[in-house]
């Protein structure tokens, strides 16, 4: 059964305001990394060295650019060819939910034996998501 709603979009919105929690936390970190003084504000004009407080989430933000973009593509063609259904409602939450364990993991600890797991679950659901609207668009 198909849904006739809007609901494959809020996992994406909720993704989107991760992007823009990211990049709140990265201006954060840069600002206190050169008002600590051991940066200055030019040196991120051509953007060659990252201050070690703010790597992490640099390297995380760079992180929501790539699998996610399969995510909200593969998104937005199930909404279009109305192959959306509660299943990929939950596998959509499921990806989302992953990239804000992964992205708390990658910007706190950094442990790769967390942060890998989390990865791979949303890399699966990415992976079913498009496995689903293949079947979808070979049996309509």
């Amino acid at each position: 059964m198909m849904t006739d709603t809007t609901a494959m979009f809020w996992p994406m919105i909720a993704h989107a305001f991760l992007v823009f929690i990211l990049y709140y936390l990265l201006s954060m970190r840069r600002g206190a990394a050169i008002r600590d003084g051991g940066y200055d504000a030019r040196q991120f004009k051509e953007n060659l060295s990252e201050p070690t407080e703010s790597l992490l989430v640099h390297n995380n933000l760079k992180n929501q650019f790539e699998l996610p973009m399969l995510f909200h593509a593969g998104v937005l063609a199930i909404f279009i060819c109305n192959a959306d259904n509660i299943i990929t409602i939950v596998l959509a939450w499921i990806f989302v939910i992953s990239r804000y364990a992964h992205s708390y993991v990658h910007i706190t600890s950094n442990r790769l034996l967390l942060r890998r797991p989390l990865f791979m679950l949303g890399f699966m659901v990415t992976v079913l998501m498009w496995g689903w609207l293949a079947i979808w668009l070979a049996t309509s």
